[in-house]
């Protein structure tokens, strides 16, 4: 049987051992303080210092930001994966589209002309709509901010590290002919060896320096003018970073409309409950207002207004949150009659507050997350120090 074997230099693998063997030495001495170094001047440092940092840096958040594009850890490694042999991703589907699938079939068993059957089918939809925006949202991030922040990883940093390792090498190969220089002058005087003059062995020890010397300059103006190009490639991640914050506004605002539309659909289900739709302006204005509101009641300012308006219901509740309105207990329960009030049970606790303007029927109430008109007759003031005149 014929075994090719691979044509080993025994010659260059002791050499290489030895050159190696060198260096460890030379590393440890240069730790120990047993022998000179060739520093890097300060301007230089200040780059290298710079680039760990950016790298460093880089690396974390783009880390961050593909676990918050996609959690799911095995996902996040089948993607990089398929993207390393170069084959499209597997398409699965999200969370939000596995909810969206299970709502809709819900929906269909429990009746669609049944008002949680209805409602389970539209939020089913909305779900679908919010998979797709989450789809779309994450393909961008990646095309306009973590991809070109790892390209820059994978090909800037790592050319530069790249070089910064040739450089070191050059410096290494610097000091040891310097060591040999002062080594050779040290032996001026004494007699030859192996039939070759210190003179002569000096001489030899120079001309290895000032090549060391200047390939050791040629290899440190190289890895300037790379670690120069941080600058830039930070102007350029800028640029990125502002792609990345316009399109978490787009999906944001996106996944906004999918639920405003939701809650008119909602709300025009009817039926024994109806749905009350969530204003956030509203409730972003009761904050705003609440710490001006605070200040201004005192012991003779009373929020609610003296002119009332009898036989209808009032349009818009007043914007007050929630350390704004007294207690109330519920007297016996009440259906709604719309979707501008509240259902009720008996002997529950709400908050309760004038309308605006005042309404003798109607007080504004807050259930919870709820909102809505609470009829007068049907609640209790608990909160007897605050002056109400029901």
């Amino acid at each position: 049987m014929n075994i090719n074997l691979p044509n080993f230099n025994v010659k260059n693998l002791v050499k290489e051992a030895g050159s190696t063997i060198s260096r460890v030495v030379q590393l440890t001495e240069e730790k120990l303080g047993t022998t000179e170094r060739t520093e890097y001047d300060l301007h230089f440092q200040n780059l290298a210092e710079r680039a760990d940092v950016t790298k460093t840096w880089t690396e974390k958040i783009v880390r961050d930001t593909e676990s918050v594009l996609i959690p799911n850890p095995q996902n996040r490694v089948e993607d990089f994966i398929f993207e390393k042999i170069e084959k499209s991703k597997p398409k699965r589907l999200s969370n939000l589209e596995h909810l969206a699938l299970d709502m809709i079939e819900a929906g269909g068993d429990f009746g669609q002309d049944l008002p949680y059957g209805q409602a389970l089918i539209k939020a089913g939809q909305a779900e679908q709509k919010l998979g797709q925006c989450e789809h779309d949202f994450i393909a961008t991030s990646g095309i306009c901010f973590t991809q070109p922040l790892r390209k820059f990883l994978d090909g800037e940093m790592k050319t530069i590290g790249k070089e910064r390792g040739i450089l070191e090498t050059k410096r290494l190969d610097l000091d040891a002919c310097k060591n040999r220089v002062k080594k050779a002058r040290s032996m001026l005087g004494q007699q030859s060896k192996d039939g070759i003059s210190p003179e002569a062995v000096l001489e030899q020890a120079e001309r290895d320096l000032r090549v060391a010397q200047a390939e050791f300059d040629r290899q440190s103006e190289i890895t300037k003018l790379l670690l120069d190009g941080i600058s830039t490639s930070q102007a350029s991640h800028l640029r990125h970073l502002h792609a990345f914050v316009q399109t978490q506004v787009r999906y944001y605002k996106q996944c906004n409309d999918v639920m405003e539309q939701l809650q008119r659909e909602l709300a025009n289900l009817g039926g024994p409950t109806p749905y009350i739709p969530l204003d956030l302006n509203e409730a972003s204005a009761s904050k705003s207002n609440n710490s001006s509101g605070a200040a201004s009641r005192g012991p003779g300012n009373n929020h609610s207004t003296n002119s009332a308006t009898a036989g209808h219901k009032p349009n818009q509740p007043m914007h007050v949150s929630t350390d704004q309105m007294q207690r109330a207990r519920v007297l016996c329960s009440y259906d709604a009659k719309d979707h501008t009030e509240l259902n009720l049970s008996a002997n529950e606790v709400i908050f309760v507050t004038e309308c605006s303007p005042v309404n003798e029927d109607y007080m504004y109430g807050k259930q919870g997350l709820m909102k809505g008109l609470v009829p007068r007759a049907f609640v209790e003031m608990l909160d007897e120090e605050h002056d109400v005149t029901l």
